[in-house]
C-alpha cells in the first residue's frame, strides 16, 4: 500500500510504500475511496499547537498517516468482524477510545487520552487502506456523494457535537457562528436543519456571501470590531455563539456578542490565549466550554439526518491523494471555501 507520512515538522509528507494490514480479531480493513483534509492535519503536520504568548504544545511525531475524515469500502474482515461485508462503504468514526476508561465508559470516547484516534494517534486515510478496529465504528452514507460523506466524520460531527452545547434555543434566543470555513459552514448547515436561524461572522466576505448563499440572512465581517457591539445591540446579545476559529481576536469578538447569561463554545484550534478580567465571568453569568469532535452517539444521530436528507451538502475540492502536500499548503494559506477531499490518484 501506499501512504504519505510525515518527517520532520512541517517538512512535505513522504511517500511511503509497505505491506497492506490484514485484519485480526474485529479489525475491519476499508479501502480510502475519500479522506477530507482539516485544519486539525495542518496542526499535526507541523507538529505544534499556538498556545499565545510565545508558548507551543508540541504534538507531531515522525512517521504519521494524517487523516481522519474517512470514507472507504470494506476489503477484508478479521475472524471476528460482524454486522458488516466486503463491499460495504462507510464512512469511519475516527475518534476511537481504549475501551476501558472512565471517558470510554461514559460514551465518550472522542475525550479517551491517548485513545486511537484514525489520523492522529494510528494511521489514517492519506494512504491506500486504514485499518478500523471495528464494525461499529462505520456508519451507512445513503445517498449523499463519497466525498461528502468523508467529511461527516470530523467537520460534521464536530459542528454538530457544537450545536448539541447550545441546547435547545427559546424565542429571542440567538445562536452566532463565527468562522465560515469548512467547519462553520458545516455548522450553518446542520443549524439550519435543526430549525435555526443563525447569525454568521467571518472576516472573510467571499466566505460571507457564499453563508449567505445558503440562505443566511444576517452577517457580519468581523475584520471590523465594532461590529460586535452593533450585533449585540441590534440582538440584545446572543445567548451562544459558537467561535470555529479560535483565535484571540475570535474568541474576544464572541464574549463581545453575548447577553448577560450567555455561552461561548470554543471549537477552533487556531491559537492563542485568553485573558479577562475573572469578575467579569460570575458578574456576566457567561459559560465558556470547549467542545471537541463529538461522541459515538452523536455520529449515531448526525448520520440519521444525513440519511434522511435534512443537511444540506457544502462546496467539496476533490484532489488526487498524491496531491497532498499541496492540500495543506493551501488550506494553510487560506486558499479554501468549503472542504478539501483527497480521493485515490
Amino acid at each position: 500500500m501506499i501512504s504519505y507520512q510525515t518527517t520532520t515538522p512541517g517538512a512535505p509528507l513522504e511517500r511511503v510504500e509497505s505491506d497492506t494490514p490484514q485484519p485480526q480479531g474485529s479489525e475491519v480493513l476499508v479501502k480510502m475511496v475519500a479522506c477530507g483534509v482539516c485544519h486539525s492535519d495542518i496542526h499535526m503536520h507541523e507538529g505544534v499547537f499556538e498556545l499565545g504568548n510565545g508558548k507551543q504544545l508540541e504534538v507531531g511525531r515522525e512517521g504519521m498517516v494524517l487523516g481522519h475524515e474517512i470514507f472507504g469500502e470494506v476489503v477484508a474482515l478479521g475472524p471476528e468482524a460482524e454486522n458488516v461485508e466486503i463491499g460495504d462503504r462507510r464512512v469511519v468514526f475516527p475518534w476511537i477510545g481504549c475501551g476501558d476508561c472512565a471517558a470510554c465508559k461514559r460514551g465518550e470516547e472522542q475525550l479517551c487520552t491517548p485513545g486511537q484516534v484514525l489520523g492522529i494517534s494510528k494511521s489514517g486515510g492519506f494512504a491506500d487502506y486504514v485499518l478500523v478496529p471495528h464494525s461499529r465504528y462505520l456508519f451507512d452514507k445513503g445517498d449523499v456523494s463519497d466525498s461528502l460523506a468523508a467529511t461527516y466524520a470530523c467537520s460534521g460531527l464536530t459542528a454538530y457535537g457544537a450545536l448539541k452545547k447550545v441546547g435547545d434555543l427559546m424565542e429571542g434566543d440567538e445562536l452566532v457562528i463565527i468562522g465560515a470555513g469548512g467547519v462553520g459552514m458545516m455548522a450553518i448547515q446542520i443549524a439550519r436543519a435543526l430549525g435555526m436561524d443563525p447569525i454568521v461572522v467571518d472576516i472573510d466576505e467571499g466566505k460571507l456571501e457564499a453563508a449567505r448563499a445558503l440562505g443566511v440572512s444576517r452577517t457580519y465581517n468581523s475584520s471590523e470590531p465594532q461590529t460586535a457591539k452593533e450585533l449585540r445591540k441590534a440582538t440584545g446579545g446572543a445567548y451562544a455563539a459558537l467561535d470555529f476559529v479560535g483565535a484571540e481576536a475570535s474568541v474576544s469578538y464572541g464574549l463581545g456578542c453575548l447577553r448577560k447569561g450567555g455561552m461561548l463554545v470554543i471549537i477552533g484550534l487556531y491559537g492563542g490565549a485568553l485573558s479577562m478580567p475573572i469578575p467579569f465571568l460570575p458578574m456576566n453569568a457567561r459559560i465558556i466550554q470547549g467542545s471537541y469532535v463529538g461522541s459515538l452517539q452523536d455520529m449515531t444521530e448526525l448520520m440519521d439526518m444525513v440519511r434522511a436528507g435534512k443537511i444540506a451538502a457544502i462546496e467539496i475540492h476533490e484532489r488526487p491523494l498524491d496531491e497532498a502536500n499541496d492540500a495543506l499548503a493551501d488550506l494553510k494559506a487560506g486558499k479554501v471555501k468549503g472542504r478539501q477531499v483527497l480521493v485515490p490518484s
